[in-house]
């Protein structure tokens, strides 16, 4: 209902390849952390984005989308609902061209403001599914 395969295709293959994961920390238990591997795999680059600001994957964390010194293309969400809305407000005043709100992160106020925005906008689903699923993307 919140994405359709091209909008989800466009995402994964047209978008850019900088991927800001909200919600990503070194816990390998997180689902966030799982969906990373699958994105790097996929040649997205992962830039974790989790109060702590540690280091995931390889590379440097950040508190928060505003402090990364560079441009993010798609902002990918493993918030709560609750906090999800405010995340997909800081990326489009950040710039980024999508948002990506995962399996069970629902808000559909942001998705509607997401969208108005001019950014692409998937809602309820996971890359980590769609990408296999939508293969071969390159």
């Amino acid at each position: 209902m919140y994405a359709d395969d091209d909008t989800i295709r466009e995402i994964l293959q047209d978008m850019g390849d900088t991927w800001a994961v909200v919600g990503l920390s070194t816990n390998r238990s997180r689902a966030a952390y799982g969906v990373a591997e699958v994105l790097k795999r996929f040649g997205k680059r992962v830039v974790p984005v989790h109060p702590k600001a540690e280091p995931v994957h390889g590379e440097q964390g950040y508190a928060s989308l505003a402090d990364i010194p560079f441009p993010v293309d798609v902002v990918d969400v493993f918030v709560n609902s609750e906090l999800a809305g405010a995340v997909a407000d800081e990326a489009v005043a950040a710039g980024a061209k999508a948002v990506w709100f995962q399996l069970g992160v629902i808000d559909e106020q942001a998705y509607d403001r997401t969208r108005a925005a001019g950014l692409a906008m998937v809602m309820d689903r996971c890359p980590a599914i769609e990408i296999p699923r939508l293969s071969p993307l390159r």
